[in-house]
């Protein structure tokens, strides 16, 4: 393999980092409205059976080459970064969430 060539594949990477990040926040805004319902119905932002089925959904889909445990841990990242945006915004309403 060129420099060239490894050159053009992080190029790849960087391209998909930036689609990455871009899911990831439409991910955190879709989140967000969810936090809403759950401001109104009285809901606790926690939902540990929720979490598991997330957990498995993506587990499940991971074709590979990482595995189900490493894509666990990713999404536990993704899924407490997510509480927190809840939480700050439901703190910024004047709620505190359960």
């Amino acid at each position: 393999m060129s420099l060239d060539e490894m050159d053009k594949l992080r190029q790849q990477i960087d391209a998909l980092d930036r689609q990455l990040v871009d899911m990831l926040n439409d991910r955190a805004k879709l989140a967000n409205k969810i936090g809403e319902v759950k401001k109104t119905l009285a809901l606790p932002v926690y939902n540990p059976k929720r979490e598991t089925e997330v957990m498995q959904n993506v587990m499940n889909h991971s074709k590979g080459p990482m595995e189900p445990a490493a894509i666990k841990r990713l999404f536990e990242r993704i899924i407490d970064e997510t509480r927190r945006l809840e939480r700050e915004h439901m703190e910024k309403s004047g709620d505190h969430p359960a």
